[in-house]
């Protein structure tokens, strides 16, 4: 007659299966059988891919979560991070004066634009020279200032904005250039 091993004391250290003669043990998932036959340690399910967590991959007994860094949410998959808008939700702490501008993982206020002598201002993001001013002479007739927002993953290469010139001025000429902040020679005009 066949001994039931497992129904006394259980050999195993997590699940026991009877067999004629003799017994099996089994683990739970998350779990794997030690060279022994008998105990049950656990899988790093994180060790055995990087894309398990599309940012931070956490080990647990016979399991596994993912993080996702500050500033970022865990989606309904359990495994992508979505960027907060502290700006959308209004979770800042800009000024009444300042602009909130959403950056990915935090955000920055932006403080109002200043329009340098001999400049005036015409709106919130618009300079003027006027024509009068002798100092306008050689200067742009205005200064646009244009914040956006450059989100990776983006086709490269790919227009980020367009400027046209108008012919509303007879006599004058325009000149495009990109006057700072292009060091890197990531961007350039066409």
């Amino acid at each position: 007659i066949d001994v039931n091993e497992c129904t006394n004391e259980n050999p195993c250290t997590q699940t026991c299966v009877n067999t004629y003669g003799s017994f099996l043990c089994r683990c739970e998932p998350g779990y794997e059988l030690e060279a022994d036959g008998v105990n049950c340690s656990d899988m790093d399910e994180c060790s055995f891919s990087e894309f398990l967590c599309q940012h931070e991959c956490v080990n647990s007994p016979g399991s596994y979560y993912c993080i996702c860094p500050s500033g970022y949410n865990l989606l309904d998959d359990s495994r992508s991070c979505q960027d907060i808008n502290e700006c959308e939700i209004r979770n800042f702490t800009c000024t009444a004066q300042q602009t909130c501008f959403n950056i990915p993982g935090e955000y920055k206020c932006l403080d109002p634009v200043r329009c340098e002598e001999p400049y005036i201002p015409i709106n919130d993001n618009r300079c003027m020279c006027p024509a009068e001013n002798p100092g306008c002479r050689d200067q742009p007739f205005t200064i646009l200032y244009r914040v956006m927002d450059m989100v990776s993953g983006r086709s490269v290469p790919s227009d980020i904005f367009q400027m046209q010139a108008t012919t509303r001025y007879p006599g004058a000429y325009y000149i495009f250039q990109i006057k700072s902040g292009n060091e890197g020679r990531e961007f350039y005009m066409r």
